[in-house]
């Protein structure tokens, strides 16, 4: 398992623009390995043929799956002042005016990014400056779609105070199948437009809270790439 873990973690030292697998990941696809290893021998030693072969496939496909889903994509962001990124990869779900009562307690405009199984799931800071917030809550699981799951499903608050002094708000927000979310930011750090501040396993949705004035570049149905998609200019 060992050597396994170290060969996945050389993965992710590619060159700009590659492809390896997640750190949240490496742990999960070593075990699931041994797992389908020791299950594909007893099944060679104890059972017809037919049916190793069957399941052996049905194994293959299933690490394959997993490690798609846990590839982690190094990207390039421009970074630019005044400019809101995409924090995700996935589809414009929502473009709305909501009163958003945890942060600013007045009214905002939100873009919702939905994840599916199939996106890239690290998450990434959509604008440069200083952490100010960072909260975690418990929550239910309902559909990342679903209007409510933006304040009632787990979920994180991250904000992030631009050198212009905006707020910009994004909420990772866990769905029916993803269970856990990981969330790197801490409060009180300077960061980059595009630096990875965290991990949501299995399907689920970012929201990104802008004020009012900001004038949004993506329109419903958009699909947008984290790091490379303009959202919204402040």
């Amino acid at each position: 398992m060992q050597v396994l873990g170290k060969a996945l973690l050389l993965r992710n030292n590619t060159k700009r623009g590659g492809m390896g697998i997640h750190r949240e990941g490496v742990r999960i696809l070593a075990l699931l390995a041994l797992v389908s290893v020791a299950v594909a021998v007893a099944l060679f030693l104890f059972t017809y043929w037919v049916i190793f072969l069957t399941v052996a496939v049905l194994l293959v496909l299933l690490l394959l799956f997993v490690g798609h889903f846990f590839r982690r994509m190094v990207r390039s962001c421009p970074g630019l002042a005044g400019k809101v990124y995409s924090p995700a990869d996935g589809r414009v779900v929502a473009i709305e005016r909501v009163y958003e009562p945890e942060v600013f307690n007045d009214e905002v405009q939100v873009v919702s990014i939905f994840m599916s199984v199939w996106n890239v799931h690290a998450n990434a800071y959509p604008v440069s400056g200083y952490v100010d917030y960072v909260r975690y809550h418990k929550g239910k699981f309902l559909v990342a779609w679903h209007p409510k799951s933006s304040t009632e499903n787990e979920r994180t608050t991250v904000v992030v105070r631009t050198e212009q002094g905006v707020r910009v708000l994004f909420r990772q927000i866990a769905g029916a199948v993803a269970r856990r979310i990981c969330c790197y930011a801490q409060e009180g750090e300077n960061v980059k437009a595009g630096t990875e501040f965290g991990f949501i396993k299995f399907g689920s949705r970012v929201d990104i809270f802008i004020p009012l004035d900001a004038h949004v570049s993506v329109a419903l149905g958009d699909k947008v790439r984290a790091c490379e998609t303009m959202i919204a200019e402040l």
